[in-house]
């Protein structure tokens, strides 16, 4: 089986959670700048998981640079990880909505730390279908910035009980992380 298929459909449903969110934005009943004010954590929240769902697309384009082919069990994990993206809209608003309220923080920490573990199955189910000997495997390494960032999701939804604000500093922290690029496959498709 290609991998074309999983690659369209995958893009095809992050572009979708990017609309739901833009869509739940709602426009402020004033016409001055002031209007904006009340609505500053739910701008921040819709950047931020933007930013997530970005990341997301682009390492996904780049782990399928080096996928050769797919079979069931590669479909299942994509959509383990599809699952857990599309609640990204839900816990942005929730979250955004109750101005980073202790149960909304620590549900999108959540919904990260399932999406980056979903993410590490795929990586897993690639590699079962690809061997350890893979370019594939050569490209992917260790992983150190997914671990890391696992970690820092689980500190950060036992920190939103006590200091939420943490919690979404931990998060913006994650994401700038991910936001230098990782060109470890790109250097192996080159190379």
């Amino acid at each position: 089986m290609t991998k074309s298929r999983i690659e369209a459909f995958s893009d095809g449903v992050i572009a979708i959670l990017i609309t739901i969110m833009v869509l739940q934005l709602k426009v402020p009943l004033s016409t001055g700048l002031e209007g904006l004010r009340p609505m500053i954590p739910i701008l921040f929240c819709y950047l931020l998981s933007f930013v997530f769902l970005g990341i997301y697309w682009s390492n996904h384009h780049h782990l399928f640079q080096a996928v050769k082919k797919v079979n069931g069990r590669i479909l299942w994990a994509n959509l383990h990880l599809l699952f857990w993206l599309s609640l990204v809209p839900f816990v942005t608003a929730w979250m955004g909505e109750t101005g980073f309220a202790t149960w909304p923080v620590a549900s999108y920490g959540i919904v990260l730390l399932c999406a980056a573990l979903a993410y590490f199955i795929l990586t897993l189910t690639l590699l079962g279908v690809h061997g350890p000997d893979s370019l594939l495997a050569t490209a992917l390494g260790n992983d150190v910035k997914g671990k890391v960032s696992v970690l820092i999701y689980a500190v950060a939804i036992l920190l939103a009980f006590a200091w939420a604000w943490v919690s979404c500093v931990l998060y913006v922290a994650v994401a700038i992380l991910w936001l230098v690029p990782d060109r470890r496959i790109e250097r192996i498709l080159e190379g």
